[in-house]
């Protein structure tokens, strides 16, 4: 039995990162930076010596270059790989394309804050982050884990939410134990997962 490996990446920044808008849905693509980013994830992956067998991403166009770029570095290029709305990122609804600092104009900083940082508060028209755990973890339970299990070394570049979802389940959090967890953009995070699908061990690359 190979051993059962799952690496998560949030896609590198993107445009609309760097313009500090909600982005959601939306398809903006990488920023240099973002490219540099996704390359140097790639390039860490490859100095553990870590090849993969299958990957997942998301329909959006972020994750999918930030997953080219890691497997152009890694020589893995045309890796079998799997796209789904599941892995999107969280829908903001109508605040999607404004910027951060105009929706707390709009609307208060005290309601936004709530709409960004809440688990069960929807901003209008959008998803909640339990409303994107609702999508993402069965798609994770019942297309991504099965392959880990069985020994195929998976590769997922999707967003910060998404994984929000994934890493819940991974390391057992309370809805506010996720809420505070951040994920840098391009840091990929290493799980070596047991038999019964609890994690033997966690690698963060950052820096």
């Amino acid at each position: 039995m190979s051993e059962r490996l799952l690496v998560l990446v949030r896609h590198g920044q993107s445009d609309w990162n760097l313009k500090n808008l909600f982005t959601g849905w939306k398809d903006p693509d990488l920023t240099e930076l973002g490219v540099k980013e996704a390359r140097d994830a790639g390039r860490k992956l490859k100095a553990q010596g870590l090849v993969f067998d299958v990957a997942y991403t998301s329909v959006l166009t972020r994750a999918q270059h930030t997953l080219d770029l890691i497997l152009g570095e890694l020589g893995q290029e045309g890796l079998p790989t799997s796209k789904n709305l599941a892995l999107n990122e969280r829908d903001y609804g109508d605040l999607s394309g404004l910027n951060k600092d105009d929706a707390r104009k709009k609307w208060g900083e005290d309601q936004v804050l709530i709409w960004r940082r809440s688990y069960d508060v929807p901003p209008p028209g959008g998803e909640s982050l339990k409303d994107t755990l609702a999508r993402a973890l069965p798609y994770y339970v019942q297309e991504i884990l099965p392959g880990v299990l069985n020994g195929k070394r998976t590769l997922v570049a999707a967003h910060g939410n998404s994984l929000r979802a994934l890493i819940m389940v991974l390391e057992k959090l309370s809805p506010e134990g996720i809420l505070k967890r951040e994920l840098a953009t391009g840091v990929p995070i290493i799980y070596r997962l047991n038999a019964d699908s609890t994690v033997a061990s966690k690698l963060d690359l950052a820096g």
